[in-house]
């Protein structure tokens, strides 16, 4: 009998071939029909010239797949944090033993992470296993086995021109930049990243495919309030430079439930409170279809440098009492 299960209920499979025995065991939950799959590969494999049979290895080897394999995405150190991040609890563990590993893992990552990010790394893990059973490497896909776990996305933060203003005090001058560049566009924290001085005409800004999460070409007027921030342009600081920037002015601030994100959201929802039209903040927030830019509000009216000239209207009096109140710090 080449296919049996053993008294803790684990199917096994055992074949013999020119005298000598291929045995492997099928982790917990495998059906017979996933024990029959992996007895046709095995002989299949044995049948060849160069003999591969798969097995059962260790989840950092696996996980070195896609290490290479997120080379050839749009944002591969970011890809590359999400996977690197998982690493501790996928040591010593092999590919049957997927789903202790990212049990563990959701447990002690919870206390420190967003189930968003979570999400990020246990999706890293599922591509790589993905990849290591498209290869040969694993008798059974294992992405299978494991789950995300569910994301509260109705979570938004709408921050007041004041409240921006309140956290920027206590940036750094290139994060300061960030702040209210996002504010007053509703550019996303890598679009703001990428931005240069040829992206930056006289009269508005381009953001380029590239760097979209749309991956489409979007512009945004530029307005009176919006002119001075853009001479940090490029920011001297990084996309992690200006992530933990802005995690630490968040918390001296004792606002530290704020993101990063919020402050596009701000955009939409001051542009929504100032009666502009959906389709325009739409265009000016680069979604793909009204119905996204639908759960901000329900207002109409104006054209989008109009709009935006109503939100630096807005916004420039919660800059210029920032800016005082760190002249009085300074003095």
């Amino acid at each position: 009998m080449s296919i049996w299960i053993d008294k803790a209920g684990r199917r096994h499979i055992g074949i013999m071939q020119g005298g000598k025995r291929v045995h492997r065991i099928l982790p917990p939950g495998a059906s017979a029909s996933d024990a029959k799959r992996v007895e046709a590969e095995i002989r299949s494999a044995i049948g060849r010239r160069s003999v591969a049979i798969p097995g059962d290895p260790p989840l950092t080897e696996l996980m070195g797949i896609y290490l290479k394999h997120a080379n050839g995405l749009r944002s591969p150190e970011t890809a590359k944090g999400h996977a690197v991040r998982l690493g501790p609890w996928l040591d010593g563990r092999r590919a049957s033993e997927t789903r202790q590993a990212v049990a563990a893992a959701i447990i002690d990552m919870a206390e420190a992470y967003e189930p968003a990010t979570i999400n990020r790394s246990i999706g890293a893990l599922k591509k790589a296993l993905k990849l290591a059973w498209e290869s040969g490497r694993t008798p059974i896909d294992y992405s299978t086995t494991i789950k995300r776990l569910p994301e509260h996305n109705a979570r938004t933060i709408y921050l007041t021109p004041n409240q921006v203003a309140k956290l920027a005090d206590h940036c750094s001058e290139p994060v300061r930049a960030a702040v209210w560049i996002a504010l007053l566009t509703g550019m996303r924290r890598g679009e703001i990243c990428k931005l240069t001085q040829e992206d930056i005409g006289r009269d508005s800004l381009t953001i380029q495919a590239g760097n979209t999460k749309t991956l489409r070409t979007r512009t945004v007027p530029i307005v009176p309030a919006l002119k001075p921030w853009l001479a940090h342009i490029p920011l001297s600081v990084n996309f992690e430079g200006l992530k933990s920037g802005f995690r630490r002015a968040r918390e001296a601030a004792g606002m530290p439930h704020v993101r990063f994100h919020d402050l596009r959201h701000s955009c939409a929802s001051i542009l929504i409170n100032a009666k502009v039209p959906l389709e325009v903040v739409r265009d000016i927030l680069g979604h793909t279809s009204v119905k996204t830019t639908e759960r901000y509000a329900h207002l109409k009216t104006g054209s989008s440098r109009d709009a935006l000239r109503k939100l630096g209207a807005k916004v420039t009096p919660a800059i210029t009492q920032g800016k005082k109140k760190a002249t009085r710090k300074v003095a």
